[in-house]
């Protein structure tokens, strides 16, 4: 009787036998007892042919982006040369993943360093270059772009006032304003006269923008701006004194960082000379900014709306705390009720339980009687 039950799961378990048909016609390799059909693997190649595809569109993709970060960098380096004691780190551009590049550079008077980022388009991730292709299709919004910023953050003293101020292209107003909490400090976005028409001006006082955009000797931020090799590139240009990402606590005005942040497209290999005037007035917008002299009503105007939005995030900062605090008091008192609970018998615990239960159904009649 065992051998018999071992027979039949034997025979459950093993897999049916190959069955070659002898009737073949197609091109075939023989090697003693071993065949080789290709005519029946045709499902296979396919799969093998799309592997080999996806590899090949993953090296060709990632290579484009790599070229497109170092192409550029190599075109604007005689500047950075110039203009900083370290240009680069050791490791130079600096990749993260096939999309992400980074260049670190410092050793400037009024710049405590420039982060130079590339954030380009997912090309060697096949699946999420077609989900965006398609989006783009549907949502007239969305445009994915080869993105460069260059953040350049200050020393203390290159820039004595504070202010969020930022020149914005008309058709990326809604993506460069996606996730910037300092740019909720301006007003909304309004043509000025000595701009080209397709920039906007982001300003929190006008007095700002006028000081700004007037020549500080040989250096116009606006004729820069008119140059039309550059403008099919530009994204924007912020001076900004408050944080990316809304802070948890009041920053101290002795803390806050000042940033010159502009925003790229990267253009393609045969034209990154074009942005080369525009990095090059960067450095001078950062040296002209010790020039400024602002009206004594704008400087209180600026301080007051720092002091009220401070206090606001302290509010919320405390009312945080406290409702932190709150239910980590709740939790413990639970959990003393449940270790007090844990050590009675279970019949001391039902009348625990029925007691609770009695007490909570006449704390529910109460609030009914009262309305």
């Amino acid at each position: 009787m065992a051998t018999t039950f071992l027979s039949q799961l034997l025979a459950a378990v093993t897999p049916p036998p190959i069955l070659t048909p002898e009737q073949y016609d197609g091109w075939q390799f023989r090697w003693k007892v071993l065949v080789f059909r290709p005519a029946q693997l045709k499902t296979e190649a396919y799969l093998l042919l799309a592997v080999l595809l996806y590899v090949a569109w993953w090296y060709i993709a990632s290579s484009v982006n790599a070229t497109k970060a170092k192409t550029w960098l190599k075109a604007h380096l005689p500047i950075y040369d110039q203009q900083f004691s370290r240009p680069q780190s050791k490791a130079g551009l600096v990749s993260d993943g096939y999309s992400d590049f980074f260049n670190f550079s410092t050793g400037r008077r009024n710049i405590a360093s420039l982060h130079t980022i590339f954030a380009l388009q997912p090309r060697h991730d096949f699946v999420q270059w077609v989900f965006q292709t398609g989006r783009t299709l549907v949502d007239l919004h969305y445009r994915p772009v080869d993105d460069l910023q260059l953040d350049f953050k200050l020393f203390p003293g290159a820039l004595a006032d504070g202010f969020v101020w930022a020149l914005v292209a008309k058709d990326e107003l809604l993506s460069v304003k996606n996730g910037r909490w300092d740019l909720s400090f301006p007003r909304a976005g309004s043509e000025n006269p000595a701009l080209p028409s397709s920039i906007l001006v982001m300003s929190e006082y006008a007095d700002i923008t006028e000081n700004l955009l007037k020549p500080s000797g040989s250096f116009s931020l606006v004729n820069v701006l008119q140059d039309p090799k550059v403008l099919p590139y530009f994204r924007s240009l912020s001076i900004t004194d408050q944080p990316r990402e809304r802070p948890t606590r009041p920053i101290p005005p002795e803390e806050r960082e000042k940033h010159i942040i502009l925003s790229l497209t990267v253009p393609p290999s045969s034209k990154v000379a074009d942005t080369i005037p525009l990095i090059t007035a960067m450095f001078q917008l950062v040296d002209s900014l010790n020039k400024l002299s602002l009206r004594p009503e704008t400087k209180t105007k600026l301080k007051k709306s720092r002091e009220e939005v401070d206090k606001v995030i302290k509010e919320e900062a405390e009312k945080e705390a406290k409702e932190e605090a709150l239910d980590a008091k709740l939790a413990a008192k639970r959990k003393a009720e449940e270790d007090r609970m844990s050590k009675l018998s279970a019949v001391d615990q039902k009348k625990a339980l029925e007691k609770e239960r009695k007490r909570a159904l006449r704390k529910a009649q109460g609030k009914v009687v009262r309305k």
